[in-house]
């Protein structure tokens, strides 16, 4: 008989994850080495980084690295992806700091700012941006390094949490897959929703039609289970102000979520929200619609907050976030719009 593995897709975060059923003929072997030639490319640095973030359990047991493996063990294992093989740069660009010590950075990211460098985005990146920063504060952290720990889409802004060091990322990765990250977002969607609260459950996968895309699937055998909650903040007509608050964390979720319902995002090109969606085509209704989209020419979504258990001081901590400079304007632009001024319209 042989060792049962299952490796788990989880492409969109930025951690992976194994499960391991040991064979009987097993030795006793450190957990550690064992793991080490069970997994590939995996450093017995990154594996004990890992067993001291409480990252491996044992038949559902937290251990230590000196652990031995022993017949019939149930192992499993969140590791944090390494560094990207693309040597990347310093850049000297602006980027707005929320925090920093000397375990977690916090960035306000500006819309239209790519995360990471690749597909054809090797420069000009957050991670450029952070690592001249990382290099260059004064009385600083000359050994640490922005290792990511999550993302959002080049064309939302927000709050992005950031490691420093390689434990601190793999402590902060088993709260992503243990789905204990409080994430909240701020989005305006297309629509009068019926309800003043609401959750959306889809399985969300990538749209088979369009490489780019995500799309909601009946059955997790083609997508992964997602759930979205949300309320309502303001209601302008013809298009509302919501929060949402994400249950798991799927790529393009939120997006992909509101346009299952029939509410896609104002201004999402990706998702069916870059053209007058609900209202009429009213001339003056539409002007203002396009003066809109020239304030904001990206999908109306901000991550406003970030809660979680600091690596370093195992205490909770939350960051918050101000709405960017063109999300707010289209806000007071819808405002001050009210529908009743033009009878015409549905």
């Amino acid at each position: 008989m042989t060792d049962q593995s299952e490796p788990i897709d989880e492409s969109n975060e930025l951690y992976e994850h194994f499960r391991f059923i040991v064979d009987k003929g097993q030795a006793r072997l450190r957990i550690d080495k064992y793991l080490m030639a069970k997994i590939e490319n995996a450093s017995r640095n990154r594996i004990q980084n890992s067993a001291h973030a409480g990252n491996i359990l044992v038949n559902n047991k937290i251990i230590q690295p000196n652990y031995l493996v022993k017949p019939n063990d149930i192992i499993s294992i969140v590791l944090a992806y390494p560094p990207r093989d693309t040597e990347i740069y310093p850049e000297n660009i602006p980027i707005q700091i929320v925090y920093e010590d000397s375990d977690i950075l916090v960035v306000n990211k500006a819309p239209g700012m790519v995360v990471h460098p690749g597909h054809g985005n090797f420069t000009g990146t957050l991670q450029n941006a952070l690592l001249y920063h990382l290099q260059n504060t004064p009385g600083g952290f000359p050994e640490a390094k922005p290792y990511l720990v999550h993302r959002i889409d080049k064309d939302t802004s927000g709050i992005l949490l950031v490691a420093k060091n390689e434990l601190a990322q793999t402590r902060l990765a088993k709260q992503f897959f243990d789905h204990t990250i409080d994430r909240s977002y701020v989005a305006l969607v297309w629509g009068s929703l019926k309800k003043d609260t609401g959750t959306i459950v889809g399985n969300v996968g990538r749209d088979p039609r369009n490489r780019l895309a995500q799309t909601v699937f009946n059955t997790e055998d083609q997508g992964r289970h997602a759930v979205t909650h949300y309320h309502v903040l303001e209601r302008f007509g013809y298009v509302t102000l919501v929060e949402c608050r994400l249950e798991t964390g799927r790529t393009h979720q939120i997006r992909v979520h509101f346009k299952h319902i029939g509410h896609p995002l104002f201004n999402d090109a990706g998702y069916g929200g870059a053209e007058i969606v609900k209202g009429t085509t009213f001339a003056k209704y539409r002007q203002f619609i396009h003066n809109c989209f020239k304030l904001l020419p990206r999908q109306a979504l901000h991550a406003k907050s970030l809660g979680f258990i600091h690596p370093g001081t195992r205490q909770f901590v939350n960051f918050d976030s101000e709405y960017p400079e063109d999300l707010r304007s289209v806000i007071e632009k819808w405002r001050n719009y009210t529908p009743g001024k033009y009878p015409e319209m549905e």
